[in-house]
């Protein structure tokens, strides 16, 4: 946003004394000493941000958990985003670097990271030797330490089958991908220009399924895109049954500035856009549901994060597959792997009691 709106934003808010764009932000504290001593906005949008990045591990919200971003930027032109236009081509960060800031958050007690990248599948293309995520994920297996590593956002038009076998043969990478499909209609699809057809997201799950057992995908949908016919939208309802999601995140389309999409007619009423956000959640729910019912009696193991949001008498974390948990237990579990034999569930949370090793 601050990329794409620049000045704008000081119109729009004028008690703001700072824009700055994700390209620019290691300089934050020059910025500030800047407007502290000459009492001018700052707009800071334009800058070439290295792909070393200085981190100081100390200084994470969560002690057990960190994102690390691996890359930046997107080489993709998908109608609606903004992204490739603001954030630049994708750039992938050095192994090395990436397993140095990993390490030193290993030292510090992190046991679980999550990789960001736009298309974190493209990692290592920028490199242009064979270095792919699938590597970048076995080089992190080896840290000390380290428990979990989880990768975000995966795209299904880069997946392959050295990035799969990788997660199902490292031990510590999760089962688990959130892989927008966006829509389930291929004219939709074109009309996005995600690149891929809908019978190519399905291969890509059903690989998936073949090479790491057990493994749970997440999505993301878009509804109301223009155009969207009543046929369209039940392609991405089937779609969701077909493949079976463990969850998903579905939004109305909106048009953005800037973007392809924008040019054209916003023609679905946003009563329409609602109607099928509510069908979608709805779907969605009752599969999740299903799908939690089905593990209750299993045993799963949870990465404790501290009190539940909702109950603060239990504790909550999450499975290998990005499930929530709740449970009890008179010790603190937090930042503890624990086993937990599902009990109950809803179609968001599966609740549990704690058993020892041998049960």
């Amino acid at each position: 946003m601050a990329q794409r709106l620049r000045e704008e934003i000081f119109q729009r808010a004028p008690h703001v004394e700072l824009v700055c764009g994700t390209e620019d932000f290691l300089q934050l504290p020059e910025f500030l000493e800047e407007i502290e001593a000459e009492h001018e906005r700052v707009v800071a949008v334009y800058g070439q941000l290295s792909q070393t990045l200085d981190r100081d591990v100390s200084l994470r919200p969560d002690r057990y958990h960190a994102y690390v971003s691996v890359m930046r930027g997107c080489d993709k032109r998908c109608t609606y985003c903004v992204v490739p236009f603001t954030r630049g081509a994708e750039r992938s960060r050095p192994v090395a670097d990436i397993v140095d800031e990993a390490k030193r958050l290993a030292d510090d007690g992190c046991l679980e990271i999550t990789l960001l990248g736009q298309t974190v599948e493209a990692y290592g293309k920028s490199f242009g030797d064979g270095t792919d995520l699938g590597v970048l994920l076995r080089q992190l297996d080896a840290i000390p330490g380290l428990q979990r590593i989880r990768f975000i956002t995966s795209y299904p038009g880069e997946m392959t089958d050295s990035i799969l076998r990788a997660i199902g043969e490292v031990p510590k990478a999760c089962e688990y991908l959130h892989m927008p499909a966006q829509s389930g209609s291929d004219r939709v699809l074109r009309r996005m220009k995600r690149g891929y057809r809908r019978d190519g997201y399905v291969d890509v799950v059903a690989r998936a399924r073949e090479l790491v057992p057990g493994i749970e995908i997440a999505s993301d949908f878009i509804v109301g895109f223009p155009g969207e016919s009543d046929e369209d939208f039940q392609e991405t309802v089937s779609l969701m049954e077909e493949v079976r999601f463990q969850n998903a995140f579905v939004f109305r389309y909106s048009p953005r500035s800037g973007t392809p999409a924008h040019r054209l007619r916003d023609d679905i009423p946003e009563e329409v856009k609602a109607e099928r956000n509510e069908i979608l959640l709805r779907t969605q729910e009752r599969i999740s549901l299903e799908k939690n019912r089905a593990r209750v009696g299993s045993i799963v193991e949870v990465l404790g994060e501290g009190p539940s949001k909702k109950d603060a008498s239990r504790q909550m974390g999450r499975t290998r597959t990005h499930a929530i948990a709740v449970f009890r237990d008179p010790r603190d579990r937090t930042g503890e792997i624990v086993r937990l034999r599902v009990e109950d569930c809803t179609a968001l949370t599966l609740f549990g009691r704690v058993v020892d090793s041998a049960e």
